[in-house]
């Protein structure tokens, strides 16, 4: 029996774990992009300056991180963005709290890396 010729033979399909990791590289600028925006707000709250536009930006990225990052199986990131984004949507009461949530939600994407 005569084998395939290799130029002829189906593809192999990428595996999930290929395909999530090509979509994390594609996603991850934006990821950070986000997380950037939540340091950036907490510190215009720390600095007393937190305009109602940066605090709907902020709420919005934890919000868009949440769903993110559970995509790419990093619950403890999706619980985090989720506390925060519940901070964002009202006034921020615990700047010190939302900033260690930061801190940890940003070493949870740097460890998927």
């Amino acid at each position: 029996m005569a084998s395939t010729p290799p130029e002829t033979r189906p593809a192999t399909p990428p595996s999930l774990s290929d395909a999530l990791n090509r979509l994390w590289v594609k996603f991850l600028p934006d990821i950070e992009n986000r997380v950037s925006i939540l340091e950036a707000a907490v510190r215009a709250h720390a600095d007393g300056h937190l305009s109602e536009e940066h605090r709907g930006a902020a709420h919005a990225a934890a919000h868009k991180l949440a769903g993110t990052l559970g995509t790419f199986g990093l619950h403890r990131g999706t619980d985090l963005a989720r506390q925060i984004e519940l901070e964002f949507a009202d006034e921020l009461p615990s700047t010190a709290q939302v900033s260690l949530w930061i801190a940890e939600l940003r070493s949870v994407i740097e460890r998927r890396q």
